[in-house]
């Protein structure tokens, strides 16, 4: 089995974030959203990952070595590719093409999912959808009475379905599929301006491939930073049970209230932090109420109280009550 993350977006509804951490490599309950979306893939996985394929843009050298990393921890060989230029989510398949063989899962790194499923091999293709009340931002799909999707309908305008495509598909022929991929990009077939995987799907679909859909329990969004925020609160909570507080952390005369992620070398005195509260490693919180909020790492909270807020990498906070959205490396006092 191999995994293909098109991940090369630019991240600008994450901004000042993104400006110094490519989207998918934002942690979220103390852990990158790649990482996790990665692992949740596997964990739905009969068969060994042998190749997790990254598509990126120009990350730098250091998130390419992170990146490599996630793939080894999960026993798969990590392999970098490159989208230079945003021409679509066909286009950004396609980058990884020699990675299209054999059983192939594509999911774009915004997302975050639970599921209690295992992918079954032998179905032809999956594609992962969710209900949602309104899906006219969204494409969806129709089924019929076998659990056979029918069309593919892009922002409906009128209602044709709930089931939300979440970006996160499984193909028994990878080498179909770049076949077909191949098609759109030779033949210049574009939509609104980019080669579209919704496009190749009705291909494959016209000549007899059946697509299921795969509903998932949880669909968690990472496109901005209030989604980010609450999808920390929700990784928290589905992981409850696994949270502890590392030795190295040192917590002075203050109150954690699960769920919390605590990373290493963390300390926290005279502070009330929770629930539903992540801070990275190397953090330092201080006379400081601190709730439903993400805090990277290597960061320093003073007199402050905060709910609702992400604060980046490096960063210095004294004497601040409000919800915050803060970059990496910023001051303010």
């Amino acid at each position: 089995m191999n995994i293909i993350v098109p991940m090369a977006g630019a991240g600008k509804r994450m901004r000042p974030h993104t400006l110094t951490t490519p989207k998918p490599l934002i942690s979220v309950g103390g852990k990158p959203i790649v990482e996790r979306l990665v692992e949740d893939i596997a964990t739905m996985c009969n068969e060994k990952i042998d190749e997790i394929a990254f598509v990126i843009g120009d990350f730098g050298e250091a998130a390419e070595k992170q990146l490599l990393a996630v793939a080894e921890r999960l026993g798969a060989k990590g392999k970098i590719f490159y989208q230079d230029m945003p021409l679509g989510t066909a286009h950004a398949i396609m980058c990884a093409e020699e990675s299209l063989k054999g059983n192939v899962i594509v999911a774009f790194a915004d997302t975050l999912f639970y599921a209690d499923f295992k992918i079954n091999a032998e179905d032809e293709g999956v594609i992962y959808v969710q209900k949602i009340e309104d899906p006219t931002a969204f494409g969806v799909v129709k089924i019929n009475a076998e659990n056979v999707i029918t069309d593919f309908v892009e922002k409906p305008k009128d209602f044709v379905s709930d089931l939300a495509i979440i970006g996160i598909y499984y193909f028994k022929d990878g080498d179909y599929l770049r076949h077909e991929l191949k098609y759109l990009l030779d033949n210049d077939i574009k939509e609104k301006g980019e080669y579209q995987l919704t496009n190749a799907l009705e291909n494959m679909k016209r000549k007899g491939t059946k697509f299921k859909p795969g509903q998932v329990k949880e669909w968690l969004d990472c496109g901005n930073k209030d989604a980010t925020v609450y999808t920390n609160q929700r990784v928290l909570a589905l992981n409850e049970k696994k949270l502890s507080i590392p030795t190295s952390a040192t917590i002075i005369n203050s109150t954690v209230i699960q769920p919390c992620f605590i990373g290493e070398n963390v300390v926290i005195e005279n502070s009330v932090i929770g629930p539903f509260v992540s801070v990275g490693e190397k953090s330092s919180i201080k006379k400081s109420v601190i709730e439903n909020s993400i805090i990277q790492t290597s960061s320093t909270i003073e007199n402050s109280c905060i709910a609702n807020s992400m604060i980046g990498n490096f960063v210095t906070l004294k004497n601040k009550t409000q919800d915050l959205s803060v970059g990496d490396y910023t001051t303010s006092m």
